[in-house]
Order: C-alpha cells, then sequence, then structure tokens
C-alpha cells in the first residue's frame, strides 16, 4: 500500500510539473527548459541522500547498478523529457498525457517477461480501463484540422502525436532499467539510483548545451515568467521522480506504473485551475477521466 501511495503522489506531482511547463513553453524553447529542469534536480538529490543518509550507499554501489541508472536517467530525463515537452507544447498537457500514457504497455510487458511479475485478470482490467480513458479523450479529434484552445493555440496533433510516442517508449523502459538497478535494494539504494540518474543526465545535457558552440548562459536568457514556470517544473519533476524511484523500492513495476497513468486525470484538473485558456477541455476529456478511475481502483483492489 506505501508502494501505490507513493505511486499516486508521484502522479500528481509529475502531472503538475507539466502543468507549470505548459505555461513556460509558451514563450520560450523546449531545449531552454531541459537546460533549466535537468540540472535543478542534482543539488535537490544532494540534499536527499543527507537527509536520509544515503552516502554511504552511494559508496557502495556497483558498477552494474551505476551504469542502469545512468541509462534510465538518460533514457527518462534527457530523451523521454524532451519528448514530452515537445508533445505537451503541441498538444497542451492535457492532451499530450493519454499518448504518452502508452508506455505503460512496454513496462508491464517487460516487468512480465524480464521480471517475472505477476499479473492476473484484475490487474489487466485496471490497465486496460486506465488505458482506455486516455483513448476516449483523443477519440475524433486527431482528424480535425484546426483545433484552437481560446487563447489562440493551435493544436498540432501529427507532430504532437509523434512525439509522445517517443516519450511513451522512453517513460516506459526507464522503470524496467530501475528495477534491474535496484538489483533486490530498498529504500536508500533506489534513492541513491535516481541522484544517479540525475547526475548522468545533467552531464549529457551540458554536452549537448556546449556542443551547440554558443555561450552557455544564451540557454538561459529568456523572459522571467518563463524562467520562473521552469524553475517550479524542475522542482515539482524532481519530487514526482524522487516519489517515483521510492514506490519502485516498496512495489513492482505492474503496480507503480499504472497507478503513475493516473497522471492524466491530475493534468486535466491542474490545467483547468491553471490553464484552462491554453487547453481542450471538453465532456469526452471528463468521460475519459471516470474510466480512468475505474482503473485505479481496480489496480489498488488488487494489492
Amino acid at each position: 500500500m506505501v508502494g501505490a501511495l507513493l505511486a499516486l503522489l508521484s502522479s500528481a506531482c509529475f502531472a503538475l510539473n507539466v502543468t507549470a511547463l505548459r505555461r513556460g513553453v509558451l514563450n520560450a524553447s523546449v531545449l531552454q527548459a531541459i537546460a533549466v529542469t535537468v540540472p535543478i534536480g542534482v543539488p535537490f538529490f544532494l540534499l536527499t541522500l543527507w537527509i536520509f543518509d544515503c552516502y554511504d550507499t552511494l559508496l557502495d554501489i556497483t558498477s552494474s547498478s551505476w551504469i542502469y541508472y545512468a541509462i534510465a536517467g538518460i533514457t527518462h530525463f534527457v530523451i523521454g523529457r524532451y519528448c514530452n515537452y515537445q508533445a505537451t507544447k503541441l498538444l497542451g498537457a492535457t492532451q499530450a498525457g493519454p499518448v504518452t500514457q502508452l508506455g505503460l504497455l512496454i513496462s508491464v510487458f517487460s516487468a512480465f517477461f524480464f521480471l517475472q511479475e505477476n499479473i492476473n485478470i484484475t490487474l489487466i482490467a485496471g490497465i486496460l480501463l486506465i488505458l482506455a480513458g486516455p483513448l476516449i479523450i483523443l477519440i475524433g479529434k486527431s482528424k480535425k484540422d484546426s483545433v484552437v484552445t481560446k487563447s489562440g493555440i493551435k493544436i498540432n496533433y501529427k507532430e504532437g502525436y509523434l512525439w509522445g510516442l517517443m516519450c511513451a517508449v522512453c517513460f516506459g523502459l526507464s522503470p524496467f532499467l530501475i528495477k534491474l538497478g535496484l538489483n533486490d535494494g530498498g529504500l536508500k539504494e533506489n534513492i541513491v539510483g535516481c541522484f544517479v540518474s540525475y547526475l548522468n543526465a545533467t552531464i549529457l545535457v551540458y554536452i549537448i548545451l556546449l556542443a551547440k558552440k554558443e555561450p552557455l548562459i544564451n540557454n538561459y536568457k529568456m523572459n522571467k515568467s518563463s524562467l520562473q514556470w521552469f524553475l517550479v517544473t524542475g522542482f515539482l519533476v524532481f519530487l514526482s521522480q524522487l516519489l517515483k524511484y521510492m514506490a519502485l523500492a516498496f512495489a513492482p513495476i505492474t503496480i507503480v506504473e499504472p497507478i503513475q497513468r493516473t497522471t492524466v486525470i491530475f493534468r486535466i484538473l491542474f490545467s483547468w485551475m491553471i490553464n484552462r485558456k491554453h487547453e481542450i477541455i471538453d465532456l469526452q476529456t471528463i468521460l475519459g477521466i471516470f474510466v480512468s478511475l475505474a482503473g485505479v481502483y481496480a489496480i489498488i483492489l488488487n494489492i
């Protein structure tokens, strides 16, 4: 039950960070968002290591675990996050969420075939309901040539779907890599793993920024509003990832990942509260919420 609760809290934080991101990318680039939100996680995790007394665990980490965590960090925090931010910029937070939910299939099947985690009928029913909710939200909308938000932003479904699907692949693979890195470890090992993932992702981000052959500071030249939203996003995504790694220390992928996918519900709630003029929220979306909620309850009853 602890793992399920942590996964649900992580899902809410993830939705809130994407909602904040939506405001930031209205007037800044996705690469600028990455330049702010990825590195900011490192100092927060250094503090977390101290709070949970994890420095000895960090020194004892095996080379194989380091490699798995590093690959997970690059896959999720750099490639996956870039794709997710692009999808969010093109579709909005509410419309991008359902596409990225498809990563759940990769997570569950990798857990089943490679980690021998158990799957039963109740769990399968919950997973299908969680996947069905986002699909209901999308039905018919991709066929429209022009869907425009109240603030005048045109939704680009073709490119948005492509970025969303690439994001789903990355987000679906990362939990499997985290579990391989954990290697039957506990809470401290997973906190250390998240720090290692963030550290390696940050190194890659700076390599990419320096490869542009322009002053590094140029990547941080943006309007004040976008910078503030990106800073909020950076903290919230750190918190969501910390909670996710902690959840995976208490529960299997087949429990954590389906609950994590309820982030689409929180996205709609937070988007309506903060970004309603910049999003598409209608009755079709509300129906998808209730279907997804039914899936969440099926997963929780399975624990």
